[in-house]
């Protein structure tokens, strides 16, 4: 009984390490931007309100594509979210906030159609055989970005990078949380 005992904290002990270390990793890859250039930036979809403001969240994610963009980063941004329970097409309310940034219609591509992460990864890679691109900077919040840009890997485009805006919620606990297993089950 010891024996199962002794074998049961070690194993525990292995997971507990094992998740403080990418955690650890998802925020610093999250947290970091290598300044580069990319042909596009997707950015990924949020919660829209009920009464079909942007959450704050969202907000951000979208102005960092906008500064992607205005420091001539990206070439074209793409946004990417489902139809949320609030009954807003998430990729159309964020166009229409680029828009009020004088991004011009001609920059912008939506998919309305990016339910989950792995739908945004799968409808981008068919949007690339209509406007092709070789490089694109994933913009969500930093605990997300490294799963996003993994499935994209493996997916065959390697040429992906991130940017997350500085933008922080007691929420973001959990999702740290959350992460350590959809990392592993996409």
């Amino acid at each position: 009984m010891k024996r199962i005992i002794r074998i049961f904290k070690i194993f525990f002990l292995v997971i507990v390490v094992w998740f403080v270390v990418h955690s650890v990793y998802i925020i610093y890859d999250g947290l970091s931007d290598n300044g580069g250039k990319a042909d596009v930036a997707v950015i990924l979809g949020s919660k829209v309100n009920e009464d079909g403001t942007l959450s704050e969240r969202l907000e951000k994610r979208l102005e960092t594509g906008v500064e992607l963009y205005q420091k001539k980063r990206v070439k074209k941004i793409i946004v990417s979210g489902g139809l949320g329970k609030e009954g807003f097409y998430e990729g159309s309310k964020m166009k229409e906030f680029l828009l009020t940034k004088k991004i011009p219609d001609s920059v912008i591509i939506v998919d309305n159609k990016g339910n989950n992460t792995r739908l945004t990864v799968d409808n981008v890679l068919k949007i690339q055989k209509k406007f092709p691109f070789k490089g694109l900077i994933v913009v969500s919040q930093y605990f997300h970005v490294t799963r996003t840009k993994k499935l994209f890997r493996e997916k065959g485009f390697d040429n992906v990078s991130s940017m997350s805006p500085r933008y922080f919620e007691w929420r973001d606990f959990y999702s740290v949380l959350r992460e350590f297993p959809a990392y592993y089950s996409q």
